[in-house]
C-alpha cells in the first residue's frame, strides 16, 4: 500500500485528514462484510453479490439479474428479469456456502431462512471476529505507512522533533478512533447474532 502525502511543518490537520481518508477504507470494507453475516432476519444484501454464471459469460452479481426482495423476516424472493436464468440462479444459490435451500416455481425463487442453530451462531461469530481482525490489520497497516512518512520526514529534517512528537499523538488518536469504531460495529453485530 502506498500513500502519497507530503508533510508540511505544523500542518497536522491535513496529516490527520489524509489518515482518516485512508482508514475509512477498511471500515467501509468491514461494513460490507457485516451486512453479509446473517443475523436471522432476511436481508437481500445476504445474496445480492452472489456470482451467477449464465449466458456463457463471466459470472455476474445476482442483483444485476433479478429483483431481490425480503417480504418478511424469514423469506427472501428472487424474481429474474429473464426467466431463462432461473435455473442458473438456483444452481449458484445451492453451490454457495450460505446454507440456503431455494424453492423455484419457474417464475420466482423463494428462500425460507431456517432458524439458526446455536452452532451456526457461533460459526458466524467466529467469521465476525475474523473480519474484525482483518479490519484492525488494515487500520494498523495504514498507521504504519503514515508512521514511515513521519519517520522519513524527521530523518530528512523536513519536520522538527517537536512536530514529529505532535504527529505521533495524532497518529495514535486517529488509529484508536478507527479501531474503536470497528470494535463497536462488531459488538453491535454480535449482540444481534446472539439475540435471535
Amino acid at each position: 500500500m502506498s500513500v502519497e502525502f507530503n508533510l508540511i511543518e505544523n500542518d497536522s490537520k491535513s496529516f490527520e485528514t489524509a489518515m482518516e481518508t485512508e482508514m475509512t477504507k477498511p471500515i467501509k470494507h468491514f461494513e460490507r462484510e457485516l451486512v453479509k453475516i446473517r443475523t436471522g432476519r432476511a436481508n437481500t444484501s445476504m445474496i445480492e453479490d452472489l456470482k451467477v454464471s449464465c449466458y456463457g459469460q463471466a459470472p455476474m452479481p445476482l442483483k444485476s439479474l433479478a429483483v431481490l426482495g425480503a417480504p418478511d423476516a424469514k423469506l427472501l424472493t428472487i424474481q429474474p428479469w429473464d426467466a431463462s436464468t432461473i435455473n442458473d440462479i438456483e444452481a449458484s444459490l445451492k453451490e454457495s456456502n450460505l446454507g440456503l435451500s431455494p424453492e423455484n416455481d419457474g417464475k420466482i425463487i423463494r428462500i425460507r431462512l431456517p432458524e439458526m442453530s446455536s452452532t451456526r451462531r457461533e460459526e458466524l461469530i467466529k467469521i465476525l471476529h475474523k473480519s474484525l481482525e482483518e479490519c484492525r490489520v488494515g487500520i494498523r497497516n495504514i498507521r504504519k505507512v503514515f508512521n514511515n512518512i513521519m519517520r522519513d520526514g524527521k530523518k530528512n529534517k523536513t519536520i522538527s522533533e517537536d512536530f514529529y512528537n505532535r504527529l505521533e499523538d495524532s497518529l495514535k488518536k486517529v488509529t484508536d478512533k478507527f479501531v474503536k469504531q470497528a470494535e463497536d460495529m462488531s459488538e453491535k453485530k454480535e449482540k444481534d447474532l446472539r439475540v435471535f
